[in-house]
């Protein structure tokens, strides 16, 4: 009889202790899940979610103030047309009429607005006006000086407009290489840059040597030469200062293109849109690399962005090569171009856009 009690007694309290470890084990199990879980989190946002740009961003920016440089990535530097210029291509196709003034409209339009290009060297401050299309009879101004003034006026405003748009992206950029971690509206933002740069995703060095500005005195004379300051038919026809080709956007087949060259040149909907082609250009196409390169040294250097030093790198912009280095630079030199580098443009008015 005793010994049965002792039996029972002994089942008793292996029961309770095998309960007591099972209890003891799940709670310890409880305790390192919520323990566990927010460092594993941490390693797997860090390690494995490729959308987040924490592991090398502050790196990137202690380098770049120290003045090391980097190397353009060359592993995606070709990208698709349609890509690159995907922004630019929807804005092609707004169904906005633009007004196309006439030269007279224009001069009126610069005198009521105090428009003045000897005032904006001295100054650096230049006027918001925004003339969509060129004038048909800008190519019937016999006067050279005249034209050339004209034209300049007009692509003026829009070659600051542009590179004020980069300007911003590149301080925005600088701030979010200097964090630690980002917020979805900036990694939306970045996705979107490097689409448009034709960058693959977290490669930021690259990003950073590509989103840039291009100085105002070399997008004028590059305008100047390509359009024959602004008479030529792809400048009043398609809206081209810069004669970009194309190969699947809308454009105008060159008179004198040989059998079997499949190129246009790209038409655009407005000035404004040639102007921001023509930089995304220059800032993505692997042909201006070393116009890219050139540009960070200068950068890293703290010296102003020089047209002169950057248009020898522009031999391939064109057929002549060397020989277009050399015109670039005579039309920068011969119409002091280089007073409107450090040109800025003052804000917009209503009273402004009324008279537009």
């Amino acid at each position: 009889m005793n010994k049965r009690i002792e039996i029972r007694h002994k089942r008793v309290k292996n029961k309770i202790l095998n309960t007591f470890t099972r209890f003891s084990l799940s709670a310890l199990a409880v305790i390192s899940f919520f323990y566990l879980a927010p460092i594993f989190v941490n390693f797997a946002e860090k390690n494995f979610n490729n959308k987040e740009f924490t592991n090398n961003s502050k790196n990137i920016l202690n380098k770049t103030l120290k003045g090391k440089t980097f190397e353009e990535n060359d592993t995606w530097t070709q990208s698709d047309e349609i890509d690159l210029l995907y922004d630019i291509l929807e804005e092609n196709n707004s169904e906005i009429n633009l007004v196309r003034y006439t030269t007279s409209e224009i001069n009126a339009l610069f005198k009521e607005v105090k428009y003045n290009l000897e005032e904006v060297r001295d100054t650096k401050l230049v006027k918001p006006v925004d003339i969509g299309l060129l004038p048909n009879e800008i190519k019937n101004i016999d006067n050279i000086k005249k034209r050339k003034e004209m034209f300049i006026k007009i692509v003026l405003p829009l070659i600051v407009k542009e590179n004020n748009k980069i300007r911003i992206d590149r301080k925005r950029l600088f701030t979010i290489l200097g964090k630690n971690s980002n917020t979805d509206i900036e990694k939306k933002w970045l996705e979107k840059k490097y689409k448009q740069y034709g960058v693959r995703q977290n490669d930021l060095s690259t990003l950073k040597i590509r989103m840039d500005e291009i100085p105002v005195s070399l997008a004028i004379a590059q305008a100047a030469k390509e359009t024959g300051w602004g008479t030529s038919r792809f400048a009043l026809k398609g809206n081209a200062l810069f004669g970009q080709w194309t190969w699947s956007g809308e454009g105008l087949k060159p008179k004198n293109a040989e059998k079997g060259e499949e190129h246009k040149v790209m038409k655009f909907h407005s000035l404004q849109l040639s102007v921001r082609a023509y930089l995304r250009n220059l800032n993505t196409h692997s042909s201006y690399k070393n116009l890219r390169k050139a540009r960070t040294k200068l950068r890293n250097r703290n010296k102003p962005l020089d047209s002169l030093i950057l248009s020898s790198h522009l031999d391939k912009y064109a057929e002549t090569g060397t020989e277009y280095i050399e015109v670039l630079q005579k039309i920068i030199k011969q119409n002091n171009l280089k007073d409107f580098d450090e040109a800025r443009l003052l804000p917009s008015s209503k009273d402004l856009e009324s008279l537009i």
